[in-house]
């Protein structure tokens, strides 16, 4: 990867691509990037804790674990602020907290006081691909936090935070600081910042597209020449839309 094609956060997105996005499913947002060549953006292993909260969008904001080294391991001392504790107090409101736990199966990476403290912080939600510990606790916090399941021990159990904001591999995707993330019950997915424009506008009309076909389903129409839709089927689509959408 050369400076001139490096990923940059620093990408200016509309003004509407975030309310775009969260009006969708994270469905159509894959299919929208398999029609631009991707098809390794969803997270493997993030499933919503509570499926009453799951949905949340915003751009990542990156946390790496790496396996623990025993002479390193230990209770944080007071006032010693660890990469995973920074990453709390620094990501910004709106933000996704995307955790790569460092392959960590058996131990939560994060826990529901420091979940409460990214809620309060106005953090939109947490994505990881390790467990979760306390979540009962983390699911009357009322964050969307989608993870690999829950686990008893503490990070120091098996892993340890090293750094944030940086290029992660999270449930088998590369996520960089910046690039927008969405969830839903279906699970997380990753858009590279640089679409997440012109992806939101398709999206969003691609999910107008497929409420007329389910109405006209509904109806009894078969999806011959409705899904896809033909011109017999483009213009009913546009006369729908020109009476305002009715069910």
């Amino acid at each position: 990867m050369t400076e001139q094609n490096k990923p940059t956060a620093d990408t200016p997105l509309a003004n509407d691509t975030i309310e775009k996005l969260k009006q969708v499913s994270t469905a159509t947002i894959t299919m929208q990037l398999l029609k631009r060549g991707l098809r390794q953006g969803a997270i493997r292993k993030a499933r919503p804790l509570d499926p009453a909260r799951a949905r949340c969008v915003g751009p990542a904001y990156t946390l790496r674990f790496i396996p623990m080294r025993e002479d390193l391991a230990g209770p944080p001392k007071p006032g010693t602020l660890l990469p995973h504790r920074m990453a709390v107090e620094q990501a910004p409101p709106g933000s996704v907290m995307v955790i790569d736990a460092g392959g960590a199966e058996n131990c939560g990476s994060l826990g529901d006081i420091l979940v409460a403290r990214l809620k309060h912080r106005g953090v939109a939600g947490v994505v990881s691909d390790g467990p979760m510990r306390d979540v009962v606790g983390i699911a009357s916090v009322g964050l969307p936090v989608l993870c690999a399941g829950a686990a008893a021990p503490a990070s120091m159990n098996e892993i340890m935070p090293i750094d944030v904001g940086l290029p992660v591999g999270c449930g088998g995707v590369a996520v960089f600081p910046g690039d927008i993330v969405a969830a839903d019950l279906d699970g997380a997915v990753v858009i590279p910042r640089h679409m997440a424009d012109e992806l939101a506008r398709d999206a969003f009309e691609q999910e107008r597209v497929e409420r007329f076909v389910l109405r006209e389903v509904k109806r009894g129409r078969t999806i011959d020449g409705l899904y896809p839709p033909d011109d017999k089927a483009t213009q009913d689509y546009r006369a729908w839309l020109a009476a305002g959408m009715p069910e």
